[in-house]
């Protein structure tokens, strides 16, 4: 019991902090505005690398984020915590770099990218509620389309609302709950194959 209610007390210290760090930014503290992004970086980037695939459109993704979140922090209502503020913005930001890539390098967004963040306090393994190895969740993970990829993430891992990431990906949020209901079912598939579908797969491996 005690140390539940250490813990409490410690997460409401953290929140009661940013939320002073925010209200702090929004009268101009530039050093109160780093102290968010030291605060929020690693969770913001492991969203962004798992939403883009790829190193180098992550960390353009994180800076055009804390670039937006600065110009904006006064218009912060904390209607939600900061963290669901700039996690939204960041698949704000990651839906415009996959179009963007897309149409420089003329892949259509259905196409497989890697998409797994491998640091340890990143691990996926959480991913639609399942506790799988890392390789296994890997494959299932690159095996989605960008476009599923974006909702489960944003929905099972990062808890945003489905009208928040309706509202983030310019989708209804019914589509945001087909797809939603689409990708789970895609790697629940991957994860789990019935006893036909592994059948299947080793005899396609023996040829």
């Amino acid at each position: 019991m005690q140390s539940m209610v250490g813990s409490s007390m410690t997460s409401d210290s953290v929140a009661s902090d940013v939320a002073e760090l925010v209200r702090r930014a929004q009268t101009g503290d530039r050093s109160a505005f780093d102290d968010l992004v030291r605060a929020t970086y690693s969770e913001v980037y492991g969203l962004a690398f798992r939403l883009t695939g790829d190193v180098d459109d992550a960390c353009d993704v994180v800076q055009d984020s804390y670039l937006r979140a600065y110009r904006s922090v006064r218009r912060f209502r904390g209607d939600a915590t900061f963290n669901t503020w700039i996690y939204r913005i960041t698949a704000n930001c990651a839906a415009t770099s996959l179009v963007r890539r897309s149409r420089a390098r003329h892949e259509p967004l259905d196409d497989d990218s890697p998409l797994l963040d491998r640091r340890v306090d990143h691990d996926p393994e959480a991913m639609a509620g399942v506790s799988m190895e890392r390789d296994r969740v890997s494959v299932a993970l690159q095996a989605l389309p960008p476009r599923l990829r974006a909702v489960v993430v944003l929905r099972d891992l990062y808890d945003l609302p489905h009208a928040a990431i309706a509202a983030e990906l310019g989708i209804s949020e019914t589509a945001a709950k087909v797809r939603l209901h689409r990708a789970r079912r895609k790697l629940r598939e991957r994860l789990y194959p019935t006893r036909d579908e592994r059948v299947d797969e080793e005899h396609a491996r023996a040829m």
